[in-house]
């Protein structure tokens, strides 16, 4: 007696194949995360907003506001604070930010700048009690 003829490992193998690349393509919608945007903000009121296109790619912005100045490196699809006037100069240390709700700041300067995008929700990522 058998069990499974060939045609029934034929559409088990075109299921499985199919599954998988169901699997690829959501996996690949979840992680395009769109246009992406550095917003730098001093003072808690919004300063500059930039593309993170492959145009900025390599670009240095000076932001310099009556808190202290600042040098932010652009790269692709990240940024970084590189130079501040600040005396501890922590903000130097933070490194490269590269997903949207990312954020690096300069306390004494009063700025931060943040990775967001247009799909981009802000929500509570854990709770802690």
């Amino acid at each position: 007696m058998r069990f499974m003829t060939k045609w029934d490992k034929v559409l088990i193998i075109a299921i499985i194949i199919l599954s998988i690349s169901g699997l690829l393509v959501v996996k690949e919608m979840a992680w395009n995360d769109g246009t992406k945007y550095l917003v730098v903000t001093v003072n808690n009121r919004e300063y500059k907003r930039f593309s993170l296109g492959k145009n900025m790619i390599g670009e240095i912005i000076d932001i310099d506001t009556e808190y202290g100045h600042n040098k932010i490196e652009i790269g692709d699809g990240k940024a970084r604070i590189i130079e501040s006037d600040c005396p501890d100069h922590l903000c130097e240390r933070q490194g490269w930010i590269s997903k949207p709700g990312h954020i690096a700041v300069c306390l004494p300067n009063r700025l931060f700048i943040e990775i967001t995008s247009n799909d981009y929700e802000e929500s509570v990522d854990d709770y802690s009690y």
